[in-house]
């Protein structure tokens, strides 16, 4: 094994706050719609909800500045081949699906610039290229609905927009838990998570391609 730094201290930090703040949206959103807690004020609890998206609304901008504006971007970028990213993709399922449970060896190669599979590299894309934004941005039309009346109406109503919230806190939840199950997927079952704490990867060296080539600062960061 060699240890490669994947992690960059800014993406670290952005995890980790989205991360706790995402939980605890998850949580409040319960106490909110379910009354899971029925003795707990209802206000304070949706003014924590609100205070807790609004540090996530700049959180995501930290995180779109930080790619945007780094040479990281490329864990983002698409496969322009279709043939290739479908091959890609399907390699990688078939690997998840029954490779992974028969010793076989991960068809994706982690490096500094090229983190995410193919599998991968297409969900966080969704993911926060389209549904949290949809997220953050539904949750502020519900906080001040008589500010952004115009695109209450275009959704269809209150009841539309409340619909399209919860569909998805639904859909985040379903994510959180396979999020977590892949993060056990590691030469131990706490790899990940650990790189995610200290930023560096432990990669099997033999019979990975040749390295790309990245700056210095990809393998040794500076301290």
């Amino acid at each position: 094994m060699t240890r490669l730094y994947v992690h960059p201290l800014p993406v670290r930090i952005w995890h980790w706050i989205n991360a706790l703040g995402f939980v605890a949206l998850m949580l409040t959103g319960i106490q909110i719609g379910y009354r899971v807690f029925e003795a707990l004020p209802l206000k304070p609890v949706i003014d924590l909800h609100c205070a807790i998206g609004f540090v996530l609304i700049a959180n995501y901008g930290v995180w779109l500045v930080y790619y945007l504006f780094s040479d990281r971007i490329t864990v983002y970028h698409p496969e322009l081949s279709p043939r290739t990213h479908y091959r890609n993709v399907m390699r990688q399922l078939a690997y998840y699906g029954y490779g992974l449970f028969k010793g076989q060896p991960n068809p994706h190669h982690v490096s500094a610039y090229r983190k995410f599979n193919a599998l991968q590299a297409m969900t966080y894309q969704i993911v926060m290229i389209l549904l949290v934004p949809l997220a953050l941005y539904s949750g502020v039309v519900l906080w001040d609905m008589q500010a952004f009346a115009g695109t209450v109406a275009l959704l269809g109503g209150p009841r539309a927009v409340n619909t399209l919230h919860v569909s998805l806190f639904v859909g985040f939840v379903a994510f959180l838990f396979v999020h977590i199950y892949l993060t056990t997927l590691g030469h131990t079952a706490g790899a990940h998570i650990k790189a995610m704490l200290n930023g560096y990867e432990e990669v099997e060296q033999a019979g990975e391609p040749a390295a790309e080539p990245v700056p210095a600062a990809a393998v040794a960061p500076a301290h």
